[in-house]
């Protein structure tokens, strides 16, 4: 047997957990491109994602770290108590290395950010399926807070994954009351022209 990179006998049984559809799509081409036989599963919350764990061959799954009914940290926890053997994949728009530390300490093989290239992607998948772990580039993982001494973002690394999962909902909730009120606002601004 060479040394080569080694070739997958079986199909690859993938799982992608995000609520947003076109995101899932780019993942699932990246997947399907790379790895020919490949069969993809998708959910688009934790609740769908536990299910096909539960039910169906998987390999492999790609998670957000934000998904609409729980955090994507507890439903790697939850894939992890259910089939250790999971390699899973955070993919995500959160760059702080706190939620590096934490889905890394949950069980997860790698970490990528959404502005991962498609052949980042790549790499990434072959080198968790080996068993090895994955962290984008520039992620180390060691916690080492980015952000000012003395702002709330710098107490993440002393918060447990259930602190970090309330803190991630509260701000969820922060930002659609923001969102709503501009939309009053918006509403109510038009209302006065008439």
């Amino acid at each position: 047997m060479s040394s080569a990179s080694p070739k997958r006998k079986a199909a690859l049984f993938a799982l992608i957990v995000d609520d947003h559809p076109l995101l899932r799509l780019a993942i699932r081409q990246v997947i399907e491109h790379h790895f020919p036989s490949a069969v993809v599963r998708e959910a688009s919350t934790g609740e769908e994602a536990a299910g096909i764990v539960r039910t169906e061959p998987v390999e492999l799954a790609v998670l957000d770290v934000m998904l609409p009914d729980h955090s994507g940290l507890t439903v790697l926890k939850r894939i992890k108590q259910l089939r250790p053997q999971i390699k899973c994949l955070m993919l995500t728009i959160h760059d702080e290395p706190q939620y590096v530390r934490l889905a890394l300490s949950h069980g997860a093989s790698g970490y990528l950010t959404k502005e991962t290239a498609p052949d980042e992607l790549r790499d990434a998948i072959r080198t968790v399926l080996t068993g090895a772990r994955y962290v984008s580039k520039g992620l180390d993982g060691t916690g080492a807070s980015r952000t000012r001494p003395g702002s709330v973002l710098s107490l993440l690394p002393f918060l447990s994954a259930r602190e970090m999962e309330v803190l991630s909902l509260l701000a969820m909730i922060e930002t659609f009351l923001s969102m709503s009120a501009y939309a009053l606002s918006a509403m109510f601004s038009f209302l006065r022209i008439f």
